[in-house]
């Protein structure tokens, strides 16, 4: 049964391919982008899968693009939050606009995003929350204290939301990707990079094809008994219990 489907952050790397994965089962996918026209432009022309631009970080404009999406394609049954950014640097170094901006794209989104869709779900008695977390926020990571909180944060998140759905057949989980090999990881200088490797025990980096099958798995209605889950998908490079 295909059904609707929001992914933040879907125009590229780890969101174009679950983008990608929904439509393959089936769904009407819509994609959220934040500020690369042309990247979003590219994006539905190669996929067909529409792009509607609003800033996941601001309430009203989630809001308003939401209800634009639901007026469209009809209610929002899936979302994934997915949207991120990094703006890295030790503490001491760094500035307060630096750690809002962070916060705000990585974690309010979660907020702004489930605040809009979960009242509808609810009645519906059904809903697929996925939320992508990072490695980085299970096991810290230095020089990232604004997205190390963030995405710890967004475990915490999922977890108490997962509490306050499950009785109305809402699942809400999170995703916890090692280093993928998106664009903003082949940004790390190579001698960085290959020193992150190092420490995967597969031996490689992730590919986004990894994570979007995770997303389809816990997007699949058929999958109602998990719930409040963080599946960690990194070669191994942090075991969490």
């Amino acid at each position: 049964m295909g059904r609707v489907a929001v992914v933040t952050g879907g125009t590229r790397g780890i969101g174009e391919a679950i983008c990608l994965e929904m439509k393959a089962m089936g769904h009407q996918v819509i994609a959220n982008y934040g500020g690369n026209d042309d990247a979003a432009k590219a994006f539905t022309e190669k996929t067909g899968i529409p792009a509607v631009k609003f800033d996941v970080a601001d309430y009203d404009a989630v809001e308003n693009g939401l209800t634009q999406i639901e007026s469209d394609f009809g209610a929002i049954e899936i979302i994934v939050n997915n949207a991120g950014i990094t703006r890295d640097g030790v503490l001491a170094k760094m500035n307060c606009d630096n750690w809002n901006a962070v916060l705000e794209t990585n974690l309010k989104s979660c907020y702004n995003t489930c605040h809009k869709v979960v009242p509808g779900m609810r009645e519906r008695g059904f809903g697929r929350i996925i939320n992508i977390s990072s490695v980085n926020g299970q096991q810290g990571q230095y020089g990232q204290v604004n997205y190390t909180a963030a995405k710890a944060g967004v475990l915490g998140f999922t977890k108490a939301l997962a509490l306050e759905t499950a009785k109305y057949g809402i699942t809400v989980n999170a995703i916890a990707p090692g280093y993928v090999d998106t664009e903003m990881v082949r940004a790390v200088p190579p001698e960085v990079l290959e020193k992150i490797i190092q420490k995967i025990p597969v031996g490689r980096l992730g590919n986004t094809g990894d994570i979007a099958r995770a997303a389809g798995f816990l997007a699949d209605e058929r999958n109602s008994f998990i719930t409040g889950s963080t599946l960690s998908i990194n070669g191994g490079q942090f075991m969490a219990n």
